[in-house]
């Protein structure tokens, strides 16, 4: 098998194709994006209210309400609470908290892998359709014995145009990853403010 020979083929099929992967990559992009915000909206709560309910509860002692009240919540920072209200002690408590922001930081950050590869990937793969264009135009150039043509220009153009576009999937990949992760390292920072309010009273009553 002639690898340069293959390699010649494959650049005979110009930029177009990098350009139509690179669209489908953005719109699995798209996806996962829109799927992690809803995923992140769905699981919000008024996290002032949720905090004053609860320490309004431990202060009066109802463990029972504060639980109902943590269990009614959709948010993750009240799952993280009631793993830790159901702990016999505050070192036991703790325990469950690790665990619980552990495991809601796995389920919160699912998927986020392919925005950050994609934000990191996508110009390389533009940066393929130009070269793979650039190699064709130069065949072109020799075939036609030097003479620049507008067929040629056309094909440069169409080769840059993919560095370009990789650039414009990458952009707000990056964006999406980088606030998903502030987002997730937000919510888990309330979480754990919220559980110290659990902490609080599981020392209080040891």
């Amino acid at each position: 098998m002639d690898i340069v020979r293959t390699l010649n083929g494959i650049t005979q099929l110009g930029a177009t194709w990098v350009l139509w992967f690179l669209v489908c990559l953005s719109v699995v992009g798209l996806a996962v994006a829109i799927e992690r915000a809803v995923a992140l909206l769905g699981s919000r709560d008024d996290m002032e209210r949720l905090g004053a309910d609860l320490a309004n509860h431990l202060a009066r002692g109802d463990a029972e309400k504060a639980r109902h009240r943590l269990e009614e919540s959709p948010s993750i920072e009240a799952r993280i609470a009631a793993a830790a209200l159901a702990s016999a002690d505050a070192k036991a408590a703790e325990q469950r908290i690790a665990k619980e922001s552990t495991l809601m930081r796995l389920d919160l950050e699912k998927r986020l892998t392919f925005l950050g590869t994609l934000g990191n990937n996508a110009p390389f793969v533009g940066l393929l359709g130009t070269v793979i264009g650039i190699v064709r135009a130069f065949h072109a150039l020799g075939a036609a014995g030097g003479q620049v043509s507008a067929g040629l220009m056309a094909e440069i153009g169409e080769a840059l145009v993919a560095t370009a576009f990789g650039l414009i999937v990458a952009l707000p990949a990056v964006a999406s990853f980088n606030f998903f992760q502030r987002v997730i390292r937000a919510r888990l920072a309330g979480a754990d403010a919220l559980s110290r309010e659990v902490i609080v009273y599981l020392e209080s009553r040891g």
